[in-house]
């Protein structure tokens, strides 16, 4: 074709050279060669398109089947990389592109958004249909709705005294609102975030007895890590993690009397922590940001950790105010940040810190071996709720005391008549 167009070229300038042709002619001839050359091309653009769309459209049709058929047998049997600890590849692939999304500048952003203040004469309207949608009880609120100058301030919300009685006769009792993700024993450093999913407790914690791997075998790490933690072998160590949802009250609170030695801040991502999520992220826990308050209470070691989410713009600790979450840049060579305190005194029910959003606390802590939990996975719990009921001999003990103080009265009635000689 390009041979053809440059050979009528030649001979239409040959021939205008030799003015054998008119002006007139010579555009005619100029019109007739544009409209075949734009012809010839256009014919040769669609068929090479046509040809182009009859491989790639097949092509297309016939991968995306492929991707469609080994998505769903994935999703139904799975494809283990490790049967011990690994998740489902397909699991970690929507990991890893979860993982690369901005998460932390969202939350960020969203905690400007938050931040904005409101006028005055819509934030009734606003933060009733904030309730109405996440069930967020307004009759537990001591302040007008018009007083919250922005949404953060309401989700912080102070609650009418006595809104949250504190239980007296429990030694440990809740520290948020929530709804109660897991409970129970912990015996390895393998521990469940939800049932079925796991977290490792030494990367979630740190060396809190600066123990390293020359002075422990790696085989029996995972059980003398836990052993390492309590101050009485003859005790056991404990968990209960609470997921604070949006319509929650997101201040949280002391579970019981103890000392706060250190504090840890460790920087990381900002995961949604919501149970469906925690089904499918295997060691979260370890992965998102969290502030680690490590001490004693009575019965001995304790830690209490406050766990960064999606869309929290920052977690504050009434007694730390150095802390500061969800900055701007976290330096490469921190692996954590750490304070110490000179055992700061937290009572039980005391006002402890707050969450600029819903999110999740994991409370550990050491008990006697006969501590029961008086919960259920997926109960709404109160703070000051008590977690745990006497055991057996501790209630035959208690049934035991009465009885005998109600036959002492007894018997003091019985003689109050009786002279004394």
């Amino acid at each position: 074709m390009i041979r053809n167009n440059a050979w009528r070229l030649g001979l239409l300038v040959r021939e205008c050279q030799h003015s054998y042709c008119s002006p007139r002619g010579i555009s005619k001839r100029w019109t007739r060669f544009a409209e075949r050359s734009v012809s010839n091309v256009s014919t040769q653009f669609i068929k090479n398109t046509r040809r182009k769309w009859h491989i790639a459209i097949p092509t297309g049709i016939g991968l995306s089947l492929l991707v469609a058929i080994q998505w769903n047998y994935l999703h139904k049997h799975g494809y283990i990389i490790d049967v011990k600890d690994k998740p489902e590849l397909l699991n970690d692939v929507i990991v890893t592109c979860y993982c690369c999304l901005p998460l932390r500048i969202t939350s960020r952003i969203w905690g400007w958004l938050t931040s904005i203040e409101l006028p005055v004469s819509l934030r009734p309207t606003l933060y009733g249909f904030y309730a109405n949608i996440f069930h967020a009880d307004l009759d537990e609120i001591e302040l007008d709705l018009s007083a919250f100058p922005n949404l953060v301030e309401f989700f912080v919300r102070k609650l009418k005294y006595n809104a949250r009685p504190i239980a007296q006769d429990a030694n440990m009792t809740s520290p948020a609102d929530g709804t109660v993700i897991y409970f129970g024993p912990v015996t390895s450093c393998r521990v469940e975030q939800v049932k079925g999913v796991t977290y490792d407790l030494r990367q979630f914690l740190g060396d809190v007895n600066k123990l390293t791997l020359n002075e422990i075998a790696k085989e029996t790490m995972k059980d003398e890590y836990v052993n390492s933690l309590l101050k009485n072998p003859d005790n056991k160590l404990y968990q209960l993690i609470i997921y604070l949802a949006p319509g929650n009250y997101h201040r949280f609170h002391s579970p019981t009397d103890w000392n706060i030695k250190f504090r840890r801040h460790f920087p990381g991502k900002l995961l949604s922590v919501n149970p469906k999520v925690l089904k499918y992220m295997h060691n979260l826990f370890s992965m998102n940001e969290r502030v680690v308050y490590v001490g004693e209470w009575a019965g001995g070691f304790m830690a209490y950790t406050a766990i960064g989410a999606t869309n929290v713009g920052s977690i504050r600790v009434y007694c730390d105010r150095k802390l500061a979450t969800n900055t701007m840049y976290w330096p490469e060579t921190a692996h954590w940040k750490e304070a110490t305190f000179d055992c700061a005194r937290v009572a039980k029910g005391e006002l402890f810190g707050e969450f600029r959003l819903g999110s999740t606390i994991v409370l550990l802590f050491e008990a006697p071996q006969n501590f029961q939990f008086d919960l259920q996975i997926g109960q709404t719990i109160k703070v000051g709720q008590a977690l745990s009921i006497l055991s057996t001999n501790e209630s035959e003990e208690r049934q035991i005391k009465q009885q005998h103080l109600i036959l002492d009265v007894a018997q003091n009635w019985k003689n109050i008549w009786k002279f004394k000689v």
